[in-house]
């Protein structure tokens, strides 16, 4: 069986699913997934799809925008969800489930709203390679009843950028991203200034061309995370020195390149296997 029968197949499952449903609400970040799964759910169901979409200081201004630039293009009715996270202690404090106590607020907000529109189903975009890493907001997605059709449809994250390719969505290769939150090392507060700070330092390596990067946050330092191959870039004199001025203009002390290079969940380096904290 060839790659595209393969991905055929997998793309029938999901509309097939969708179907089945009738009305729904997606959780839509403007991410690659959701964008995808968005997008077909609005080709399969039309006006009985809504698109749901957070506000909140864990998710950049930036990314806001987008989200809603693509409803507004693709003609996707769509609802701001306002949510304010650090208003709860045990996500403020930042333990290793705080993506668990996040979520699981986060989807209950969504499903009020769901509920008020008399939408039967909430859906949210997690793929099958999310099982790997340690995410325990999902399960909170399974505790709050909320389904995950690119998951059940068997759709890797390689699957969804090759779909969203051929349905041309401007998405298909935009990098990963995760919420503000996950620049903070486990225990350590989180507040708004930092929030800020990471915000405005990854928007201007964005607006530097830097295509994949994290901007860690470990107290007054910085410890930016690009692409291996964006490293000799980065260390060019002139954009090295103004990098490095703004960083510190932003409040931060020192900053560093980490040598390991890009890579999801870095934060997660520090916990055993299995963390019950």
């Amino acid at each position: 069986m060839t790659q595209n029968t393969v991905l055929h197949h997998k793309m029938e499952l999901l509309k097939n699913n969708l179907k089945k449903m009738g009305r729904v609400g997606i959780a839509f970040s403007g991410g690659v997934d959701s964008t995808f799964l968005l997008k077909v759910a609005h080709e399969v169901l039309g006006k009985e799809v809504i698109a749901l979409t957070v506000s909140s200081c864990f998710i950049p201004k930036r990314e806001l925008r987008e989200a809603e630039d693509f409803c507004k293009r693709e003609g996707i009715r769509q609802i701001i969800v306002p949510f304010s996270p650090l208003s709860v202690s045990d996500i403020a404090s930042n333990p290793p489930k705080r993506c668990y106590y996040c979520k699981t607020l986060l989807f209950q907000s969504l499903k009020a709203a769901t509920q008020e529109l008399k939408l039967p189903f909430l859906l949210e975009g997690s793929n099958k390679d999310d099982i790997g890493d340690y995410r325990p907001g999902l399960l909170a997605v399974k505790e709050q009843g909320i389904r995950s059709p690119l998951m059940e449809a068997d759709l890797s994250k390689d699957d969804i950028r090759t779909l969203s390719h051929g349905l041309r969505l401007p998405s298909w290769n935009k990098p990963s991203f995760a919420c503000l939150a996950s620049r903070f090392p486990y225990d350590e507060p989180i507040n708004t200034e930092g929030l800020s700070m990471v915000e405005k330092a990854e928007d201007y390596l964005f607006q530097h061309d830097f295509s994949q990067f994290r901007v860690r946050i470990h107290g007054k330092l910085a410890r930016i995370e690009i692409l291996k191959e964006d490293f000799d870039r980065l260390m060019e004199p002139e954009l090295l020195t103004e990098i490095t001025d703004y960083f510190r203009s932003l409040g931060f002390l020192y900053v560093t390149l980490d040598l390991c290079g890009y890579r999801t969940g870095s934060m997660n380096e520090v916990l055993p296997l299995s963390s019950e904290k």
